[in-house]
C-alpha cells in the first residue's frame, strides 16, 4: 500500500515539476515565467519531498524531508519577487500582452520608491 501512496505522490510531484519546465520554456516574458517556476516548482519539489517521507518511515529521513519542504515553501516565492523587482526596477519590460501594470508611473527612479498608497510623502524622502 505504501507503495502505491509513494508512486502516486512521485507522479503528481513529477507531474507539476513538468508544468514548470514546461512553464520556463512557454510563457512569453520573464515575470510568467517566474510566476511558473515558483508557484509550479514549489508545489511540484514540495510533493515529492512528501513522496520521501512517506516512504522512508524514519523519524530522521521525515523530518528532514518535511523541513526540506518548509525551506521550499518559505524560500521560494520570495526569492521569484525579490528577482522580478529587480528586474522591473532595472527595466526589462513585461510582456505586450500584460493588460495591467500597477506600478508604472509609482516608481521614481531616483529615490528607488513607490509613490502612492501608502507610500505618499510630500517630499519625495520617504
Amino acid at each position: 500500500m505504501m507503495e502505491v501512496i509513494t508512486g502516486s505522490l512521485l507522479l503528481i510531484g513529477s507531474f507539476f515539476s513538468l508544468t514548470a519546465a514546461i512553464g520556463l520554456v512557454r510563457l512569453p516574458d520573464l515575470y510568467a515565467r517566474m510566476h511558473a517556476a515558483s508557484k509550479a516548482g514549489t508545489l511540484g519539489v514540495g510533493i515529492l519531498f512528501l513522496a520521501i517521507a512517506v516512504h522512508f518511515t524514519e523519524l530522521e529521513i521525515t523530518t528532514r524531508a518535511l523541513a526540506g519542504i518548509i525551506f521550499f515553501i518559505l524560500t521560494a516565492p520570495v526569492g521569484a519577487h525579490v528577482l522580478a523587482r529587480a528586474a522591473y526596477f532595472a527595466g526589462v519590460a513585461p510582456w505586450k500582452g500584460t493588460q495591467f501594470d500597477q506600478l508604472a508611473g509609482r516608481y521614481r527612479q531616483g529615490f528607488r520608491k513607490l509613490d502612492g498608497y501608502p507610500f505618499d510623502s510630500s517630499d519625495g524622502n520617504s
